[in-house]
């Protein structure tokens, strides 16, 4: 039986911006099978206007231009989710002739999950395992025993063949390898960022979905543990595609970012 939580999670970004700038942000979560949201606020410092759109992902984006000097963005959601993520071992893989449409670009290489380069790494990681999500677990439990989880280590994003050359990891990287591996092996995966009950230091999180027996499911190599409290704002192939905030022209100088998460 699934147990459901209240949270109240938050993120609050701070700009110095030279010249008037145009944004793409990706802050909102939209409500789905294992999240379900209640009530939100969307502020912007001095305010202007927005316009939201839904990106070929599903994910609500908001287009922007920033005034120059300070500006702020802030954000908040009440949010029923689960307490623990579901998990279902002997889950079966699915053929990919049987796939739905909407999962097939989740098999493809993307810019940071290199998945062509991993087929023989990835067939010797799952070696006896049954096809599927008992595939998945071995690849999160290989990248928790090669890769030390060390938050803030990582500001620069870099794919799954440079991560699997170092001793340890963010989220984010730890994510980029597991989807590949994954896709190597013909199981679609897709990464997703969003908030963390718990986490330590407060943070944005990312982790990954792999399609088996017929659904997503949830992988985290950098919480292992079936760890619910997760509030999901985007899925993307990769980082790229989740980025909460793309400015373009100009830079742009982020003055603080604020992440917290309570239960209520």
């Amino acid at each position: 039986m699934v147990i459901f939580m209240w949270l109240h999670a938050s993120c609050s970004l701070e700009f110095h911006i030279p010249v008037p700038t145009p944004f793409l942000l990706m802050l909102r979560p939209r409500s789905g099978r294992q999240q379900w949201v209640a009530r939100e606020q969307y502020e912007f410092f001095p305010g202007v206007m927005a316009v939201e759109f839904t990106d070929p992902f599903g994910n609500l984006c908001q287009r922007l231009v920033a005034p120059a000097g300070a500006f702020s963005v802030h954000t908040s959601v009440n949010i029923e989710c689960a307490d623990a993520f579901d998990v279902a071992p002997g889950a079966p893989f699915v053929e990919v002739q049987n796939l739905p449409e909407e999962t097939l670009p989740f098999l493809l290489p993307s810019r940071f999950c290199e998945s062509d380069r991993f087929v023989g790494m990835a067939q010797s990681i799952v070696a006896g395992q049954a096809a599927g999500y008992d595939q998945c677990m071995a690849i999160v439990d290989y990248i928790c025993r090669t890769l030390e989880y060390a938050p803030g280590t990582g500001p620069e994003i870099i794919s799954a063949a440079e991560v699997n050359q170092k001793s340890q990891a963010v989220c984010r990287d730890m994510a980029h390898l597991g989807i590949a591996c994954c896709r190597a092996l013909s199981i679609p995966a897709r990464m997703v960022v969003g908030y963390l009950e718990g986490l330590v230091p407060m943070d944005l999180h990312a982790w990954f979905e792999a399609y088996v027996g017929g659904r997503w499911y949830t992988f985290d190599p950098a919480k292992m543990q079936p760890q619910g409290g997760r509030v999901a704002i985007a899925y993307g192939r990769d980082a790229a595609d989740v980025a909460i905030y793309t400015q373009f022209g100009d830079p742009v100088t982020l003055v603080s970012m604020n992440t917290r998460v309570e239960r209520i």
